[in-house]
């Protein structure tokens, strides 16, 4: 008999502000899907995108984990601490011809003009991005929740991963953030759902594992939007985390018993981990607050 692979699962959030109630869902789903399996639940701070990063706010997500009994599993690790390595992945697409520089303007793609550089001398002294080629294959996967899935990357265009400002993109990083740690289950939100598609083409190209994924329902507000920090979410109260929790397994259709809610952190998490059942969330794309 061989040993069943050690599960391991991350949370990424950004540095961008405070955690809000969406992305605590989001963490809370993914710690408890790790814990419920006896596994690994690592911490990776995605700090790439510079002009939007705010000081001091990676340090206001591990507080906010810590105080809500979310501990990770690991030093954390931080995006911009493996740069070296994204250029080498680059050089390598490069090698194989799979990358192509595009000097396009937002404002040209915006109005659905395709990108023309696919077959043109670029002149490398002006700033543009890189482009991974996509072809016609189609990839499939199957999602924990949503369901068997099918995708041509084609049909979403040639996509960025490294931006004309140098930054890599959030499509190419991830991949190797994910095989560099060993990530083997990713749990995210609905909303990262058509990212997959392009993340497994990556995969395929650079010979990397496809881990298994789990999109959870977003959570909406009253208007019908994404919680966001786009949407002005507000942060999560740390006073209080015993309430948040609770409403938040309520959020994930655990069924919380009416005496759970008064319960400290721990004791609600040590219920949470023994009863998980994510099928309660099948098929199910986006949660409201009550």
């Amino acid at each position: 008999m061989f040993d069943k692979p050690t599960y391991i699962g991350r949370f990424a959030p950004s540095p961008t502000g405070p955690l809000h109630l969406g992305s605590l869902y989001t963490a809370l789903a993914s710690f408890l899907d790790a814990k419920s399996q006896q596994g690994l639940w690592l911490l990776r701070i995605d700090d790439l995108d510079n002009p939007r990063n705010i000081k001091g706010a990676d340090a206001l997500i591990l507080k906010t984990l810590a105080a809500f009994g979310l501990h990770w599993d690991r030093a954390v690790i931080y995006q911009s601490q493996s740069i070296s390595g994204y250029e080498v992945a680059l050089q390598r697409l490069q090698d194989d011809y799979m990358l192509y520089a595009c000097q396009c303007s937002r404002k040209t793609l915006a109005n659905d003009e395709p990108c023309s550089c696919r077959d043109k001398r670029i002149n490398l002294a002006i700033p543009h991005a890189y482009r991974v080629k996509t072809d016609s294959r189609v990839i499939g996967f199957r999602d924990q929740l949503q369901g068997w899935l099918s995708y041509n990357p084609a049909e979403q265009l040639d996509f960025v991963i490294k931006r004309k400002d140098q930054i890599f993109a959030y499509q190419f990083a991830v991949v190797l953030d994910d095989y560099w740690q060993g990530v083997n289950h990713v749990v995210r939100g609905y909303d990262l759902l058509l990212s997959t598609p392009k993340q497994i083409y990556l995969q395929k190209l650079l010979g990397l594992s496809m881990p298994k994924y789990m999109h959870v329902p977003i959570i909406i507000d009253a208007q019908g939007f994404k919680l966001s920090k786009q949407t002005l979410a507000a942060p999560v109260d740390l006073n209080r985390p015993e309430r948040l929790i609770y409403q938040l397994l309520g959020l994930l259709k655990q069924n919380p018993p009416e005496d759970l809610k008064v319960k400290p952190v721990n004791e609600q998490l040590d219920w949470a981990i023994s009863h998980w059942n994510p099928k309660a969330l099948l098929n199910c794309q986006a949660m409201g607050l009550h």
